[in-house]
């Protein structure tokens, strides 16, 4: 099993120190969470809560994932970096293109996309982007920055984009690894269609609710004739479990589990010292040693 540790809630200043920390322990990367901006009133509706609240406050730190990722890459060696999620649909594709290739190639290729299509409309109003088809145009965004990142001129007629002769460089020189996030029959289809991984939400809660969606999906990724090439899944477990019950949930298809060994509702509020001392105390009982190496 492989552990992600999640920066949900944790204030930005800590987060240099505390990617030092995981890396010793043995993890095997670290998870951000992105928003452009919090607005303060919305008429959307948080999906993954009953009351359709949404779980963080204005207060919460959201910096900007490219950034920081490049901060904590720049102090580590081994650890790798995705997000949980990117709102990719929100921005164009050509500037985070840009950003992701260039932080891909001088991290040593140590960071994935992890994107979910978005839920708040207010977000894509205030840059512009169009909220409806975002599911397609998220598909389209994604083939084009592929093609962007191979560094050669390129071509691109689609339903949203069209581009003919543009050249963006440096090439990436390795794999970025695309993770798609959702539950829907939708989100399954694409994952198993384009997505070297698939992160669910939070939603997907019970052993028995992600057996049922990875047996979905492995379904889906063999009718793409895809079933062959390498998948990852990464799962928010709502429950501490021992070691013989995270090789269960590796039984079942997840590759990588996040895992903060604090609580959410404290990210913000236990000290520096004591958070790095949890990383290493969970290393030390959790984490195969052969990793930290």
């Amino acid at each position: 099993m492989n552990f992600v540790c999640s920066l949900y809630r944790v204030p930005i200043d800590e987060y240099l120190p505390l990617a030092r920390a995981a890396e010793e322990a043995g993890y095997e990367a670290i998870t951000l969470s992105d928003h452009l901006v919090h607005v303060e009133s919305i008429q959307s509706r948080f999906p993954y809560a009953k009351d359709g609240e949404r779980p963080w406050g204005a207060e919460d730190d959201y910096p900007d994932v490219w950034v920081a990722t490049a901060m904590m890459a720049a102090v580590t060696q081994r650890l790798r970096f995705l997000q949980a999620i990117y709102v990719l649909p929100a921005r164009e594709p050509y500037s985070v293109a840009k950003s992701l290739g260039t932080l891909a190639r001088m991290s040593g290729h140590r960071v994935s996309l992890g994107f979910g299509v978005g839920w708040m409309r207010e977000e894509f109003m205030l840059t512009g982007q169009s909220f409806e088809a975002r599911g397609r145009r998220t598909e389209e965004m994604i083939t084009l920055m592929k093609k962007l990142w191979t560094g050669q001129p390129i071509d691109h007629r689609g339903e949203f984009y069209e581009v003919e002769g543009v050249q963006m460089r440096p090439a990436v020189e390795g794999p970025i690894p695309i993770l798609c996030s959702g539950e829907s029959d939708r989100a399954l289809r694409r994952a198993a269609r384009i997505g070297d991984g698939w992160i669910p939400p939070i939603s997907v809660a019970t052993l028995s609710d992600l057996r049922d969606r990875i047996e979905q999906l492995d379904a889906y990724r063999m009718e793409a004739a895809r079933s062959e090439m390498p998948f990852s899944v990464y799962w928010t477990p709502m429950a501490e479990y021992t070691a013989d019950e995270y090789r269960e949930i590796e039984r079942i298809g997840v590759s990588h589990v996040f895992v903060a060994p604090w609580r959410f509702e404290e990210a913000a509020s236990l000290p520096l010292e004591e958070k790095c001392a949890l990383l290493r105390a969970f290393g030390r009982a959790m984490i195969d040693p052969e990793r930290v190496r």
